[in-house]
């Protein structure tokens, strides 16, 4: 499949042309000018987080993604419950590393935090290792496809009834009740692994992917959308990557030359390895794939790996003009991508720039109001107007 050929979208939840567009947030660190540079400037403090969260926002973006990890930073559930009164309409992609926390609990505290929001959380479910520890893969899968299930049984049933290898649970869900009542908050998951792919299918609603070349993420896809149809469902795709736009091509390409002209190969490889999906198969792909840039780290047009040297996750950034950003975007949409989380270095001066220039022209969306999701009035909960019990 090259640049130019027609692409006909895989089975998707959301066949209508639309994407929710979303940024991202320092709540784990790594924001800078320079990559491999810990900048303290752009340290993850609470305020430089509400800043970006803030922009966000006031610049047009539907949702932002709040990362976890054990790094110097901002704890995700304190953060979003911090920041929520603050805002209006964006929507919080909250990551939640299951095993962490009791599922009961979890499924509680996110409920009070969807309240808080009134509908709109959203949920992006890790799966990797917990900080300090290396698990077997099928313990975590199997955690990861309880914990959803559990999460899943108390946001729509009257009890939580669960009898797993893990945990079992026969108990009311009156604490759990979210203010998303037509099914709880969207999930969004993304994993490369066979276990991955399966818990995606079956559990959530969102796949998310990391930057390939448009041959690796379409194949993908079509695995993923026959694996959610053998289980009778759909689910949608979204892309976790950078962005580096300009009003000219050789601009961007600069920009993206600037960002590496104080590279540290042993300081990235060390920044890298912190977070806890580093050694990760998805990450591995991300380093194979950087493998066959070119000699300027492009992999296929407008698709630049080397953002991937000096942080693990997305490794690969789209560097172009409006245009041709706006192009690639439209491909991605033909072929099934209905989410994109977009970042830059630095952060406020990036979201800043694609607003600018592309966020007007795409068919942005909140995912949850365009799903049902969230009620159109005041849902009764036990937290709203229903009685007690």
């Amino acid at each position: 499949m090259s640049l130019s050929s027609p692409i006909t979208s895989v089975a998707i939840r959301t066949p209508q042309r639309v994407a929710e567009i979303s940024w991202f947030d320092d709540l784990c660190g790594g924001d800078t000018q320079y990559l491999s540079v810990l900048d303290g400037a752009y340290r993850s403090s609470w305020a430089h987080c509400r800043d970006i969260t803030l922009a966000a926002e006031r610049l047009g973006y539907s949702n932002i993604l709040l990362p976890t990890s054990y790094t110097v930073g901002q704890d995700v559930l304190t953060f979003a419950a911090g920041i929520a009164p603050q805002t209006s309409r964006i929507n919080l992609l909250t990551a939640i590393r299951t095993g962490e926390i009791h599922p009961p609990m979890l499924a509680r505290a996110l409920a009070s935090l969807d309240h808080m929001l009134e509908g709109r959380l959203t949920i992006n479910i890790i799966n990797s290792d917990l900080p300090g520890l290396r698990e077997v893969p099928e313990l975590r899968y199997q955690r990861c496809a309880e914990t959803i299930e559990i999460l899943r049984q108390a946001w729509t049933q009257e009890r939580i009834v669960h009898k797993g290898e893990l945990y079992q649970f026969d108990m009311p869900s009156d604490p759990a009740k979210p203010y998303q009542q037509n099914g709880g908050p969207l999930l969004y998951f993304g994993g490369t692994s066979e276990g991955a792919r399966e818990v995606c299918a079956q559990y959530c609603d969102m796949f998310l992917m990391w930057p390939e070349t448009e041959e690796m993420l379409y194949e993908t896809m079509q695995d993923l959308s026959a694996r959610a149809a053998r289980h009778g469902r759909q689910i949608d795709f979204g892309l976790r990557i950078h962005v580096i736009v300009r009003e000219t091509e050789s601009e961007a390409r600069a920009y993206a030359r600037k960002l590496m002209s104080k590279f540290d190969p042993v300081k990235g490889a060390e920044i890298k390895s912190r977070a806890q999906d580093s050694w990760s198969l998805g990450v591995h792909r991300q380093n194979q794939l950087r493998e066959h840039a070119d000699n300027e780290g492009f992999v296929e047009p407008l698709l630049w790996t080397d953002i991937g040297k000096a942080r693990s996750g997305a490794g690969g950034a789209l560097v172009g003009t409006p245009d041709q950003i706006v192009e690639k975007l439209n491909r991605y949409l033909d072929m099934g991508f209905r989410a994109f989380i977009f970042s830059g270095y630095p952060l406020l001066d990036e979201a800043d720039y694609f607003a600018r220039y592309v966020l007007p022209r795409l068919p942005n969306v909140s995912m949850p109001h365009f799903q049902g999701r969230i009620p159109r009035e005041t849902p009764v909960t036990p937290l709203t107007t229903a009685s007690l019990r």
